[in-house]
């Protein structure tokens, strides 16, 4: 499994919120932060720099990805814009994806569905699970009421055979 981090922030909610899915989930978990990803190569879309193929053989690798990231101006950073967008066609083919996004109010709820569901579908996911929204405020601590849907899309995902069990 691999999960990517979309913030740009080294201290950001999302990343919070990552970590306690990370915790969550069984099997192997590898941790990708886009902010790693050096700018220059990622924003010009030089595939070769040794660091974009890596970041690219660390999804073609995985059976299960989450993609995290924070939501601003009612989408998702330019981080993952850049990082989506430089991956081949149907990078995600066969694999099943899992797109949580943090916000700072509900307005920005629908942007999992109407901004980053459509894109990953695009890149050929298997199975996009259903999304995940959670407000800022409910991260730092986390909050009680989020604990069961955070378990419940685990629990999806824990779901999902890997190829190694296969």
């Amino acid at each position: 499994m691999l999960l990517i981090s979309g913030s740009p922030s080294a201290t950001s909610r999302t990343g919070r919120l990552l970590g306690h899915v990370a915790e969550l989930l069984d099997g192997a978990v590898s941790l990708l932060h886009l902010r790693d990803l050096p700018a220059e190569p990622l924003l010009l879309g030089h595939a070769d720099h040794p660091d974009l193929v890596a970041a690219r053989r660390s999804v073609a690798a995985a059976d299960v990805i989450v993609l995290a990231t924070p939501i601003y101006k009612a989408a998702y950073t330019g981080l993952v814009k850049a990082f989506l967008d430089g991956l081949p066609q149907q990078a995600f083919a066969g694999k099943t994806v899992v797109p949580i996004a943090t916000g700072g109010t509900q307005a920005h709820l629908l942007a999992v569905d109407y901004a980053l569901r459509p894109v990953l579908s695009v890149l050929g996911a298997r199975h996009v699970t259903r999304g995940l929204f959670v407000l800022d405020t409910q991260i730092t601590p986390l909050a009680e009421e989020l604990w069961p849907r955070l378990r419940a899309l685990v629990d999806e995902v824990n779901a999902v055979p890997l190829r190694a069990a296969a």
